[in-house]
């Protein structure tokens, strides 16, 4: 085999290597103090008030996202919600104004909101636990990347 085709061999590799690599990049995530998370998104009335509902369960990497159209205070509630979250608010430059942690599912008619106490644009949840294993703090910054 001459020295062009074994490099153009590699190259074919190389790119197919590549190619996993790209299709993980343009799905939906966030990054919040290096960790990376897939998130769904939520975006839409009807998608916002589903939310996490009805989850048995959820992967450690993973969380949802909503994103409103401005910035207001907001509350969540954990009605219908079958494992407990850490509820975090982002203000449009993303950054965080206020946490709940681990906040139990409602299992009770009435379930109580948590708001949000300051203008919030982002709100991310992810499993109970998250923020205090990552150490969050007010004022840290959500990183967003979403597919074109």
């Amino acid at each position: 085999m001459t020295g062009q085709i074994k490099r153009g061999l590699l190259a074919l590799a190389l790119l197919a290597t590549a190619v996993p690599m790209v299709a993980c990049s343009t799905e939906p995530n966030v990054v919040l103090r290096s960790e990376r998370f897939s998130v769904e998104i939520a975006d839409t009335p009807d998608a916002q008030r589903l939310g996490l509902m009805f989850r048995e369960s959820m992967p450690d990497d993973h969380g949802m996202l909503f994103i409103f159209d401005g910035e207001a205070q907001r509350g969540f509630w954990m009605k219908n919600t079958k494992i407990s979250l850490d509820i975090l608010y982002f203000d449009a430059d993303r950054k965080l104004v206020y946490l709940h942690e681990n906040v139990p599912p409602c299992t009770t008619p009435e379930c109580p909101s948590y708001p949000s106490h300051h203008p919030s644009k982002y709100v991310l949840e992810l499993n109970a636990g998250t923020a205090k294993r990552l150490g969050v703090e007010r004022g840290d910054v959500l990183e967003i990347n979403l597919p074109p």
